[in-house]
């Protein structure tokens, strides 16, 4: 055979062997004696017979195009890279690039955490944050409150106390001041106690 066959071309310029028929059919290749596509002559007279406007791009490309890739923003750099350092992991350096493997194990380290949290929540292990913080204010509060109101309830208790026990001088020594006093605040520590937390 002294050209190419109908395959052969096909493959060599980039078509279907049904579009290299076509143009056989319509006289658009060249063509030796036996038959056979001469490859040359028949690039040139496609060439000089197609209109550029209805030809379509080949089956095959040589080089395929590069995908246009979004850049990453800073903060998703930043945030992979708090995740792994958090792990003990490789984590990329400021202003350096971040390999796929480094996404990619952070992304699963994430979604591990996540799944962990939604498993504490559904045991009853891990409560909202914000009736936490609405719970320890109320509970400080009652507290304070407490306090506040805690010399005036024990005054006329403890000036009752020293008096009887200070003798016919009417002077109130050191320790037995400490010993009503310290008395005094344990019972109130005691009723302090006895405030729970009410997740409601």
């Amino acid at each position: 055979m002294q050209g190419l066959s109908e395959r052969q071309y096909a493959a060599r310029v980039g078509l279907s062997r049904g579009a290299i028929q076509k143009a056989k059919e319509a006289g658009r290749l060249v063509l030796f004696p036996d038959g056979s596509i001469d490859a040359a002559a028949s690039d040139q007279r496609r060439a000089e017979m197609t209109d550029p406007a209805k030809s379509r791009a080949p089956i095959k490309s040589a080089a395929p195009a590069a995908p246009k890739l979004k850049p990453v923003p800073e903060a998703a750099v930043a945030a992979v890279g708090d995740t792994l350092r958090e792990q003990g992991l490789a984590a990329p350096a400021a202003g350096g690039g971040m390999t796929f493997l480094q996404a990619r194990t952070a992304n699963e380290v994430l979604k591990a955490q996540e799944r962990r949290i939604r498993l504490q929540k559904l045991k009853g292990d891990l409560v909202d944050r914000a009736r936490a913080e609405t719970l320890m204010f109320r509970l400080a509060r009652e507290e304070r409150d407490a306090w506040v109101t805690w010399p005036a309830r024990v005054a006329a208790l403890m000036a009752s106390e020293l008096t009887a026990g200070s003798g016919e001088g009417g002077t109130v020594a050191a320790a037995q001041m400490q010993k009503v006093l310290e008395t005094h605040v344990r019972a109130h520590l005691d009723s302090l106690a006895e405030i729970r937390a009410r997740v409601e």
